[in-house]
C-alpha cells in the first residue's frame, strides 16, 4: 500500500478537562498529523510549544504516535491551552483559551523541505495564510477552514488548495448545498464539507459527489477531533488514490471511535500547575 508524506503545520494545544484534571494534546493540524500517521501516512509535525510541562506532553505524544517533530520549535513562553467544562445538561462548553506561542513564522528550511511531501495540511486557525500561496508552490494543499465561511475566505484559499474542508454542521439543507457549491467553485481539486451526525460529502470539484452517512458509535463521551480524525482518513485516502466509496466510510467508523475517549487521540497527563493556577482548572 502506498504510503504517503504528510506535513501538518500550525496550531497546537492542551485541551484542559477541568472535571479530570487532565490535559490533553490537541489543535486541528496536530490531530491530523498523528491520526494521519495511524491511517498509515509517513507523518510530519511543523510548529511551535514552549519548554514547560504542556509542551512537554505534546512532544512526547507526538513521539510515541510516530509523528516526526524534526520541525517543531521549542521557545520560551508558554504553550496554548483550552480549558474545557461542561454545562447543566452534560454539554461540552470552552470555557477560556490562550495561543501562547502557537502561531509562528515557518522559515526558508520548512518551505524547501515541503518538496519531499505528498501534502501539507493547515487551518484557518493557524495563522498562516500569508503562507498558503508558498505552501501551494512547494506540495499539495489541503486547508480546514472549519465553520469560517467567508465567501471571500474560501475564494482566496480555494484556488490553492488541494483538498478544501468545511464544516457544515448545523446547517439546513439550502445552507450545506450553498457552502458545498462555494467549495466546489474555489478551484480546489476536493471539497469536503462535514456535517456532523448527517455525515459528509466530497466532491472532485462538483464533477461528482460522495455521501457519507455518520458512523453510529457506541458509548460516545467526547467528541473533540472526530471531524479531524474524518479529514485525516480522506486525505490519506485521496494521496493513495483510494476510491472515495472505500475511504470514506472507514473515515466514519474511525471519527466515531474517536468519540469514545476524552480528548482528540489520548495521551492525557495531569494538568500542569501553571495552567490550574491561572485558570482554576
Amino acid at each position: 500500500m502506498v504510503q504517503p508524506r504528510i506535513a501538518a503545520a500550525g496550531d497546537n494545544v492542551v485541551d484542559c478537562y477541568r472535571e479530570l484534571g487532565t490535559m490533553f494534546p490537541g489543535g486541528n493540524t496536530l490531530n491530523v498529523s498523528v491520526f494521519a500517521a495511524r491511517f498509515g501516512a509517513s507523518s510530519a509535525y511543523l510548529g511551535q510549544i514552549a519548554a514547560d510541562a504542556a509542551g512537554d506532553a505534546i512532544a512526547t505524544a507526538l513521539q510515541d504516535e510516530g509523528v516526526d517533530t524534526s520541525g517543531l520549535r521549542r521557545v520560551r513562553g508558554s504553550t496554548a491551552h483550552c480549558v474545557i467544562g461542561h454545562d447543566a445538561q452534560g454539554d461540552r462548553v470552552f470555557v477560556s483559551s490562550d495561543l501562547g506561542v502557537s502561531v509562528f513564522t515557518p522559515s526558508a528550511e520548512d518551505l524547501a523541505r515541503l518538496k519531499s511531501f505528498d501534502a501539507i495540511h493547515v487551518g484557518a486557525t493557524s495563522g498562516l495564510d500569508p503562507w498558503v500561496p508558498a505552501f501551494a508552490a512547494e506540495t499539495r494543499l489541503s486547508y480546514d477552514l472549519g465553520t469560517r465561511h467567508d465567501a471571500d475566505h474560501i475564494k482566496r484559499v480555494g484556488r490553492s488548495c488541494y483538498l478544501i474542508i468545511l464544516s457544515g454542521g448545523g446547517l439546513d439543507d439550502a445552507a450545506f448545498e450553498s457552502l458545498l457549491e462555494q467549495g466546489e467553485g474555489s478551484g480546489a481539486t476536493w471539497t469536503l464539507v462535514t456535517r456532523g451526525t448527517e455525515g459528509a460529502t466530497l466532491s472532485n470539484g462538483g464533477r461528482r459527489r460522495w455521501k457519507s452517512q455518520a458512523h453510529r458509535a457506541d458509548g460516545v463521551i467526547d467528541t473533540l477531533g472526530a471531524g479531524d480524525t474524518f479529514c485525516a482518513r480522506v486525505l490519506v485516502g485521496l494521496l493513495r488514490n483510494e476510491d472515495p466509496s472505500h475511504f470514506l466510510p472507514k473515515a466514519a467508523a474511525a471519527a466515531a471511535l474517536t468519540c469514545t475517549q476524552f480528548g482528540a487521540f489520548g495521551h492525557g497527563v495531569p494538568i500542569a500547575s501553571e495552567i490550574g493556577a491561572s485558570t482554576t482548572c
